[in-house]
């Protein structure tokens, strides 16, 4: 009688479960790390769009007075434009730039993630962007 054919296949096959564990359990951590990092760099994102947007509006507020005064038109005072979209900018600590052409002014912005899990896997940070325009124009009143 061949009884010990089916122990000696056993044997053979114990270590097939051990890396077939390992190799998912890494998987699935690194899968949780996608979700987990990745949702945090989504939110950065958007934490980004909404400094960008509200530092382009700050630069955007700052016209020429004499020139409006005296005029009637308006026009941004772009020093004073570049100063103000900085200044906020440093105000919530990120990096960025303030652009003026004109009336208009670009605001780019990035912000740098740390990972928590896929620094595991040699992803330390995560860098996303956003980028606002505003422009100068004057104001009016909604008709009712």
């Amino acid at each position: 009688m061949t009884h010990c054919r089916p122990r000696r296949r056993r044997i053979r096959e114990r270590g097939h479960v051990i890396a077939l564990f390992v190799v998912l359990t890494v998987g699935f951590v690194a899968l949780a790390g996608l979700v987990d990092d990745g949702g945090r760099a989504l939110s950065a994102r958007a934490r980004a769009l909404d400094e960008a947007q509200a530092a382009a509006r700050t630069a955007a507020q700052q016209v020429d007075l004499i020139m409006l005064r005296e005029k009637g038109t308006i026009e941004l005072d772009q020093a004073a434009a570049s100063l103000a979209g900085y200044q906020y900018l440093a105000s919530v600590s990120d990096k960025g730039s303030v652009t003026i052409a004109g009336n208009s002014v670009h605001v780019d912005v990035s912000v740098s993630v740390p990972t928590q899990i896929l620094g595991a896997f040699g992803v330390s940070t995560l860098t996303v962007s956003a980028h606002a325009d505003a422009a100068a124009e004057a104001g009016g009143r909604a008709n009712p």
